[in-house]
């Protein structure tokens, strides 16, 4: 008998998961299982391959180089069997499935959220993960079916779709700040100020980028606290701890109330667009280009066809 007439292809679907989240507690949880059951399938699983896939301790699960090259393998032939069944022309069964997407914060609170509803009345049976994270990651590798970044993020080897215009970072702070600190006439000025430094998802501080084309400088503003999100960045800015190195768009109802002004505008920098990007071979998903074509069409760009 060939090995995999012995196989259960839920055990190689709960394998996929393991390997891709490093963990039999989250993958069991993702697939409405015990951990114990994912445990004793994963045991049942080597057993009938006569093969260690994975390798355990007590607070870790890795997969072994045997177990890599079956997960790649048999990854592939997962996603032609969902291609193939997303192809298929029956009313709705094209958006029936899962969809799990990694967006950065930003991303989430502008793009994601306002398009839940929508996507949700659309995609009624679609059963949609979104994980904020704002580390580089390889989508591919750890399980997702696309992601979002600026543009320049995005690997060269994926397909990429912009979700919006070209961005405008600024700076701001809380007229407190501004009224008990003087308001900056010039960059040279931000040398005697405080800035709210921003850690980027790979733990490097960023430089504030001024201006644009051969104006364009970049800038340290010295400051004792440093933060990795923008919300709460945000709140420290409002608190009057100091300048914020911002996203225009992201503080648009901060701006509108009076809570921050924008410092320096004339040296705003233009950003990146928005861009979800993918696997060729997630093209097809019929639940992503839906989501895709909503993002779209609330930032005022025309619809995928």
């Amino acid at each position: 008998m060939h090995p995999v007439d012995r196989v259960d292809f839920a055990d190689l679907r709960l394998f996929l998961t393991i390997v891709r989240r490093r963990s039999f507690k989250m993958a069991a949880f993702e697939l409405g299982l015990t951990a114990s059951a994912a445990s004793h399938a994963m045991r049942r699983l080597e057993a009938r391959l006569d093969a260690k896939l994975l390798n355990r301790t007590s607070r870790a699960v890795s997969p072994t180089d045997l177990g890599l090259e079956l997960a790649r393998k048999i990854g592939d032939g997962f996603d032609a069997i969902g291609s193939a069944l997303e192809a298929l022309e029956a009313p709705g069964a094209g958006r029936f499935g899962d969809l799990r997407i990694n967006v950065f914060a930003d991303a989430a609170h502008l793009l994601i959220a306002p398009a839940l509803p929508e996507f949700a009345r659309q995609c009624p049976d679609v059963r949609l993960t979104v994980v904020v994270d704002d580390r580089p990651i390889e989508i591919a590798a750890e399980g997702y079916d696309a992601g979002i970044r600026y543009g320049h993020h995005v690997p060269e080897d994926m397909v990429a779709v912009a979700l919006t215009g070209p961005q405008r970072w600024v700076i701001a702070a809380a007229p407190c700040y501004l009224d008990a600190n003087g308001r900056p006439a010039s960059p040279a000025d931000l040398s005697r100020h405080t800035g709210l430094q921003l850690l980027l998802g790979d733990n490097s501080l960023y430089r504030w980028e001024l201006g644009e084309n051969e104006s364009a400088e970049r800038v340290r503003v010295p400051g004792l606290i440093t933060i990795n999100d923008t919300a709460t960045t945000i709140a420290a800015a409002r608190a009057g701890l100091g300048l914020a190195y911002l996203l225009e768009a992201r503080i648009a109802e901060e701006l509108a109330s009076g809570q921050l002004e924008i410092v320096l505008p004339e040296h705003a920098s233009p950003g990146d667009a928005f861009h979800i990007y993918y696997d060729s071979r997630r093209h097809g998903h019929p639940a992503l280009r839906t989501l895709v074509n909503i993002i779209r069409s609330e930032n005022g760009l025309t619809r995928l066809g």
